[in-house]
Parts: C-alpha cells; structure tokens; sequence
C-alpha cells in the first residue's frame, strides 16, 4: 500500500508540467495544492519554478503526506528538484524519499552522452550510467503547450520524463477532453480538461486547466486528488483514518480456516483491468457477466521435483539479478543467504529455509517507508512489504529466481476482510508464491494476485485500491473454474 503511495506521487511532475504554459516567466513561483486520498485530505504539495541568475531553469516538487496505518500514525515526504540550462536541456535531478527511518537518495547527473545515476540506500552508495535521456524543458514546454490561446477539444501531446527510482524513461500523453467555465481568482475562467496516460504504468489522470496553464485541480485513477489551495490551507492536514482498513474489501461471511483451507471461491467487482487477471496453478481470475470470479486452490509440491542449484534455466535468470531496491549482491544479503542455506542444492527447501527465517527474525510492525532489502536485514522490522522484499534479495543471492507479487488477502478478526498485502514468488523448478509474513513457503488460497514485479510495475494497482468489492461464493465445495 505504502509503495502504491509512492508511486502516486512520483507521477505528479509529470502531470504538473503537462498542464504548463509555453512561456516559463509566467510559470515561476510556488503553486500550492492539498492531497486528498480517496476524498479525505491526507497531505500536501508545493510545485515551483524558479529562473536563476544564469539562466538555468529549476523545477521543484515537494509532497508531503500525513497517514495512519495499522493504527500508527506515519509521514512520507516526497521530494524532486530537475535543473534544466538555458537551452532546456537536462542538467541533473536530485530527489528524496524521506519516512520515519531516514532518507533515500538519487542524484542523475548529465555527463556528455550518459546520464550517471547514484542512489544513497541505507548508508550505501552505487552508481549506475545510462543513455542521456531525451527529457528537456525546452521538448517539455512545446508539447504541452495545451492551453494555450486557441486551444481546442482534441489537442493532443507527448511528454518524455526520466525517473531515478525506476531508473529510466517514461513516457505520456496528454489530451484535452473537455471545456467548461469556473470561476477562479474571482472571475469566470475558460477551464480545459486535460486526460493523461503514463504508459509504463498506463496510470490514468484527468487535470482541470486554465488557459494560462494553471493547474485547479488533478485526479489520479480516482483515488488521489491534487487541488489548488492557499498555502495555510494546504498544510492544514491532520493525519487521515486508517488506510489499511479503508481501502480493505470487507466481507459479510467470515471465511473458515483462512490459513488451511483446500480452495476458494469469490466474486469480485471494480474496475479490473486484463493486466490484473493472473491466472497460474493456485489461482484463477476470469471476469463473467461484469464481474469477475477468482478460483483458488492449495498447491501442493508432493511428488514435484525440485530444481537443484545452480539454476541454468535462460527464461528466469532476469529474477535473478540485483536491483535498485533488492540488492542481492550486497555482501552482507549474500553473507546471511550463505548461513542460512549452508550447503542445501534442493530449491524447495532453500526456498523453505528463507521464509521460515524471515518469518522468525522480522518483527512485523506497520511502517510508510519506501524500504530497501539491505535496510530491513539492518533493522529486522517492518510490514508485508519489509518481509518479502528480503525474502526476494537472499532468495537471489542464494541463486534462485525471485520477484515480488502484490495483491489481496484475507485477514480475519473484529473487520474480515481482503486486504492489499504484498507476498513473493519463487522458480523452484516452476514458480510458486511464497509468504513469508506469515510463514507461508506455499501461500494460501486467500492470496488474490493482481500485480507482479517491481514498484513501478505495481503501480498498476492504483486504479482499483479501494475499489474492489469481494462476495464468498462458496465456502464448502472444491473451487472449480
């Protein structure tokens, strides 16, 4: 859930220049909007731009958020500061992610044909370079220039961003769809609104644009709401309720065994898209008179045989590799993988021995932290996502394929329910999904998958958090598609 947070933010710069005017000396100073998540006020955001004495151009975006999780009140600041030089070509990009444990960094810095990138993880640094991106002022201001006088339903642009966090491109579309007249500053205003797409994500977003280039207000996957407010207001932000809870699926029949049962069947309603219809040995999502049912059954490896390392298999060796956020090539990730594995070939049961280790040594605790793998095996805590991020790093550095799986899961309790929960999935051989939060080497049938990958490629499950409504559907008989 955290990371969907995140995410949401990341793609405000974007949106925001998108919505500007051609000329950057009407554009300088500070916009003020507050954050309101799913309809109740969760933060805030200033924009600025600002023209420095040499000429360069710098662009600044800092949002804030103000959240309760699992009852534990939590903050999260979001942070990016582009530099562009006179001729609008990119000069560097300093952003920050800030939460309760600390700050993380990313510095991409212009150097000739590349773009050097370095990200400041838990006290460590790395370095990576890759081809300057396209991304300029210059580029930026003259395809956005939507709003502009003459400006008409059906004007269209294309938009080029560098992300550090991914690291790389992405990419977007701006369209106006509308027309209307507000009023604004106290007098009536011609308002143009604007429909987006980030297309890595393919995240969805309608602004709402003075002809001046003004941006009143933007809404992301109907979920998160950007409006311009006065400054005072804005910051008046007190924390929100639980956004765990909120956001749940609730169910009127409370499941039995949630943890043993052999299978399970539900209706599901939302706004599902064919990416989120996962379909594999344990589950089957297939959408049926607009609806969708999910079938589930418990997987069992009696009788499988187990790859034995060293896993040689082309097709999976990309989830093998470290990254941004896993860093199995961490000596002390791979130090830990060591001890625990000791000299054990059997995937199955290395993967065993990870998630009971995780699952015995990670206090679980609620956290708004955009975490990285060597920064839980530093401080042992942390949520779903603090579990399953190390599970994945020492699964990699072990030598087994590992990605991170995001979805639904029953919780039972005071308020049953599906919740959003993140797990992993491991090649053993072929893939299963493990959850080592709950010291699951094979994750039970109340795992509903809907996302698969990094944090970017979650992303895609901002459109339906807190929108998706589930119905038990059978509670006794064998689930069958």
């Amino acid at each position: 859930m955290k990371r969907v947070i995140v995410m949401i933010l990341l793609t405000v710069f974007p949106r925001m220049l998108a919505a500007q005017a051609i000329d950057v000396s009407e554009l300088t100073g500070e916009s003020w909007y507050g954050l309101y998540l799913n309809g109740q006020k969760s933060g805030y955001s200033m924009n600025g731009l600002e023209k420095l004495e040499n000429g360069n151009v710098a662009v600044t975006e800092d949002s804030h958020f103000r959240l309760t999780m699992g009852g534990i009140k939590q903050d999260m600041r979001v942070y990016a500061k582009r530099l562009y030089a006179p001729d609008g070509s990119l000069i560097r990009i300093d952003s920050e992610v800030e939460d309760s444990q600390g700050v993380s960094k990313f510095e991409a810095v212009v150097q000739g044909e590349e773009i050097v990138l370095t990200s400041r993880l838990s006290g460590q640094a790395m370095e990576k370079r890759l081809p300057k991106p396209k991304e300029s002022l210059r580029d930026a201001l003259k395809q956005v220039d939507l709003a502009k006088e003459g400006a008409k339903i059906g004007d269209r642009i294309s938009y080029t961003l560098f992300e550090p966090m991914k690291p790389g491109e992405i990419h977007g579309t701006s369209e106006i769809v509308g027309e209307e007249e507000r009023i604004f500053d106290g007098v009536p205003t011609k308002v143009f609104r604007v429909k987006s797409i980030l297309d890595l994500m393919n995240m969805e977003s309608v602004s709402y644009v003075t002809e001046k280039g003004v941006t009143l207000e933007d809404t992301t996957s109907g979920m998160l709401t950007m409006r311009l407010e006065p400054k005072e207001i804005a910051q008046d932000v007190k924390y929100s309720n639980d956004v765990i809870v909120s956001n749940a699926a609730m169910v009127t029949t409370p499941l039995d065994d949630p943890r043993g049962r052999d299978s399970l069947h539900l209706r599901l309603t939302g706004p599902l898209q064919p990416a989120h219809l996962f379909n594999d040995e344990r589950q089957k999502l297939i959408q049926k008179d607009g609806s969708f049912e999910f079938f589930a059954k418990k997987v069992s490896l009696d009788g499988f045989q187990a790859a034995q390392l060293p896993i040689t298999d082309e097709s999976v060796k990309e989830w093998m590799q470290p990254s941004l956020f896993v860093q199995s090539d961490d000596p002390k990730i791979v130090a830990k993988a060591k001890e625990i594995v000791g000299a054990e070939k059997d995937a199955v049961k290395i993967s065993q021995k990870l998630c009971a280790w995780v699952y015995k040594n990670v206090k679980s605790t609620f956290s708004a932290r955009l975490t990285n793998a060597r920064e839980v095996l530093d401080s042992l805590e942390g949520d779903c996502t603090e579990h399953s991020i190390l599970y994945i790093a020492l699964a990699r550095a072990a030598g087994l394929p590992a990605r991170e799986v995001a979805g639904l899961l029953y919780m039972p309790g005071s308020q049953p329910g599906f919740y959003f929960h993140q797990w992993a999935k491991v090649w053993v051989g072929k893939w299963i999904d493990v959850d080592p939060t709950w010291d699951q080497p094979l994750a039970d049938v109340t795992h509903i998958k809907l996302a698969e990958g990094d944090l970017f490629q979650q992303a895609q499950l901002i459109p339906v958090i807190g929108q998706i409504k589930v119905e038990v559907l059978e509670e006794t008989a064998s689930a069958k598609p």
